[in-house]
């Protein structure tokens, strides 16, 4: 394969993986935005046991198997839902040979790329925002849809945000938990749901666990919301989400 040795994709990676999915809800009309990608070992263990054996030399190998694993599970769960998937930004070296792979799995499952989201690792922070602004825009070129993973964490922030506007911000889950308790919190969320709108950008709210947070949430205008309140992720599976009344 060309490029092999550049970037790396023989791998000292031997765990198996698997997915388990996570709905991202839209309360406009209570039905499911998206399902994200959460990887697990095959044999139970948590995303940090599976990412604890990832290397630098693994890494490339890994992100791609991530990929190509979630794009076939999704196919084989449903022929309509959206599929969110964490990538790796410091295993690309080239954006458009990395996608390769992607592409490929993609028409190999039926799997259309307007169903595909792809977020920044919230595993691994990218020190070089050209490079994140670079892939964002090849995946954009090829019809995947980009999202902004911990936005507010510190590094896919602000500097990124005002020389590419992506599909989507995820904000990072220290501004969402006990939200509905704390008037600075809410201030901020709400500015940035103001910039959203105005940018014309999704904006998805992630660890969502309590009723007063929802609640809060909800009267700043957020309606695309993730977190155990809705759901729990379950492997090889779309769980079903519930709604508050």
């Amino acid at each position: 394969m060309p490029g092999c040795k550049t970037c790396r994709c023989h791998t000292d990676y031997h765990m198996d993986i698997t997915m388990a999915m996570q709905p991202i809800v839209d309360l406009r009309s209570r039905q499911v935005y998206a399902y994200e990608a959460l990887v697990r070992g095959t044999q139970g263990q948590s995303a940090g046991q599976v990412l604890s054996q990832v290397t630098e030399d693994s890494k490339y190998y890994f992100d791609q198997l991530c990929r190509t694993t979630a794009i076939e599970m999704m196919a084989k769960l449903s022929d309509t839902a959206k599929l969110s998937i964490n990538f790796l930004p410091n295993a690309i070296y080239d954006p458009q040979t990395c996608l390769r792979k992607t592409l490929e799995a993609a028409d190999q499952f039926n799997l259309a790329k307007e169903r595909i989201i792809f977020e920044v690792s919230e595993q691994e922070h990218l020190t070089d925002p050209d490079k994140l602004i670079d892939i964002a825009n090849t995946y954009n070129k090829n019809g995947f849809k980009v999202a902004l993973d911990d936005f507010g964490a510190g590094y896919a922030g602000i500097e990124v945000l005002h020389r590419f506007q992506p599909d989507i911000i995820k904000l990072d889950i220290a501004l969402i938990n006990g939200i509905a308790q704390d008037p600075v919190k809410q201030a901020i969320v709400d500015g940035v749901c103001l910039m959203a709108r105005r940018l014309n950008i999704d904006l998805v709210v992630e660890g969502v666990e309590t009723e007063d947070d929802y609640r809060c949430l909800s009267d700043l205008g957020v309606y695309l919301m993730q977190g155990y309140l809705f759901a729990k992720p379950v492997v090889a599976t779309l769980p079903q989400p519930s709604f508050p009344t």
